[in-house]
């Protein structure tokens, strides 16, 4: 699993995938995404 903020068809994207996958991903704009601590 490897996580990055990129930008997709000009929006900034925070990206979760799973690299041992074909197609394994997931992304959500960094307003819905949770913040650090609502994951611990």
């Amino acid at each position: 699993m490897v996580a990055a903020v990129d930008e997709i068809d000009g929006e900034v994207q925070f990206i979760i995938a799973d690299i041992a996958r074909d197609d394994a991903w997931l992304s959500a704009t960094p307003s819905s995404a949770a913040e650090l601590e609502q994951w611990r």
